[in-house]
């Protein structure tokens, strides 16, 4: 899992990788840029690829444990796969925080007392075991609807 924030034009996210209780890798780069659209991933690390097909149109072949944020163009996605519908996206109110992944609830609180997102990051790596290593951020050019 990991955690990824995005307050006030930036989208900050962790470096953490884990297979259940064991930390794999805390320098994994989570941000992908695939024709011209950049993904940022929570959940299972083997089901970014299959994620991004999807988005693309790729019916995945298996169950896909993964979400996350996407940059296309001027706005910014959450996106996800379910069994029945497959790709799922909403479009995101950049006026608004917004978290995802296994420490969101401790960076939504953080952003909504007064954090930005690299800090509500930082925050949520002292209380969800699956968030850690380097934070990392983004700044975005999104444009409202």
């Amino acid at each position: 899992m990991t955690t990824i924030a995005y307050k006030d034009g930036v989208i900050a996210y962790d470096s953490r990788v884990t297979r259940g209780t064991t930390i794999t890798d805390d320098d994994a780069e989570k941000c992908q840029e695939l024709k011209g659209v950049r993904f940022i991933c929570t959940g299972a690390a083997c089901d970014f690829q299959a994620l991004m097909g999807a988005y693309f149109g790729s019916p995945s072949p298996s169950k896909v444990e993964a979400s996350g944020l996407v940059i296309d163009g001027d706005a910014l996605w959450l996106i996800g796969h379910d069994d029945d519908t497959g790709l799922w996206k909403d479009r995101l109110e950049l006026d608004r925080p917004y978290a995802i992944g296994s420490g969101s609830s401790h960076a939504f609180t953080a952003m909504d007392m007064g954090a930005n997102a690299y800090k509500a990051v930082e925050m949520a790596k002292k209380r969800d075991s699956c968030t850690g290593g380097l934070v990392r951020t983004l700044t975005i050019n999104a444009s409202p609807l």
